[in-house]
């Protein structure tokens, strides 16, 4: 077997690639690649049996804001090994490169694990973290603003424009050049959700129901006030944020986030990850 990286223009490796997180993730990067998402900033390492993509450790670069401050991160996605090839140590090898291939460059390292595998990442040095999901009760009574509803194709352009261009959607704490990401979660997780608010110029990311709004982000070329966007629900009662909202004119609550699995993180020495945080839905890979 070969260690691999660095292919997304190999049409026979990316094809096996591909396939492979469709069969292990239910994942399609199809389009996602077509569109031109796949950036330079998604990076697969990758072993190979021949043309066949037989396990991978993928590593996005980005940034996160922290109080308003950019460190330079890496989050570790699509962790994968082929049914006929596991037990055989891959992915401890991909993991094992992964952290020698950056050592020294970058300020947090982190992942989402699924429940089965909790028990592999602290061998590497990573440590879970307890994330905090926030809440705030909305403005009862304010006349709402007709929000547009996005439509894909048709709306893809402009969506773009903004992802590209957007602001972090908090300085307590965000991600930032997260784009690619983004736009996977746009055209195949929140397609039916989209919604633009015209005076902001803003994406807003949310779903309705009972009187209750599961917010997943506010996208925008410029900071917004959250009390705009609080005012298009209506008579929503509770609002929950799928990101760490840092508006000081809004009163909050926290509580411990329950996701499937959890979030591990690699720190660089003389840093700490900081606590009550929840990292942003739409730029998990």
């Amino acid at each position: 077997m070969k260690l691999v990286s660095h292919y997304r223009e190999n049409e026979v490796l990316r094809k096996s690639f591909i396939q492979l997180a469709a069969d292990i993730f239910g994942l399609d990067f199809t389009s996602w690649h077509g569109r031109g998402y796949w950036g330079d900033r998604y990076i697969p390492f990758s072993y190979t049996d021949g043309d066949q993509i037989v396990a991978n450790v993928s590593v996005n670069e980005l940034d996160l804001v922290i109080d308003g401050k950019s460190h330079k991160s890496l989050q570790i996605g699509t962790v994968m090994t082929h049914p006929e090839y596991r037990n055989k140590g891959l992915s401890a090898g991909l993991m094992n490169h992964v952290l020698n291939e950056y050592e020294g460059k970058y300020d947090f390292m982190y992942l989402f694990a699924n429940d089965s595998v909790l028990d592999f990442y602290p061998k590497f040095g990573f440590e879970q973290v307890e994330e905090h999901q926030y809440s705030t009760k909305a403005l009862i009574g304010i006349n709402p603003l007709q929000l547009r509803k996005l439509r894909i194709p048709e709306d893809l352009e402009m969506i773009e424009k903004i992802i590209y261009t957007r602001v972090p959607v908090s300085n307590a704490f965000a991600t930032a050049n997260a784009n690619g990401i983004t736009m996977y979660h746009i055209l195949h997780v929140f397609t039916d959700h989209l919604y633009y608010h015209p005076e902001l110029g803003a994406i807003i990311i949310f779903t309705k129901e009972n009187r209750m709004v599961q917010l997943y982000d506010v996208i925008s070329t410029a900071p917004v006030n959250m009390k705009d966007i609080i005012a298009c629900f209506g008579d929503t009662v509770t609002i929950h944020f799928h990101f760490t909202p840092d508006y000081s004119d809004l009163p909050y609550q926290h509580e411990p986030f329950k996701r499937d699995g959890a979030l591990f993180v690699r720190k660089r020495t003389g840093l700490d990850f900081p606590p009550f945080i929840m990292h942003p839905v739409t730029s998990e890979a």
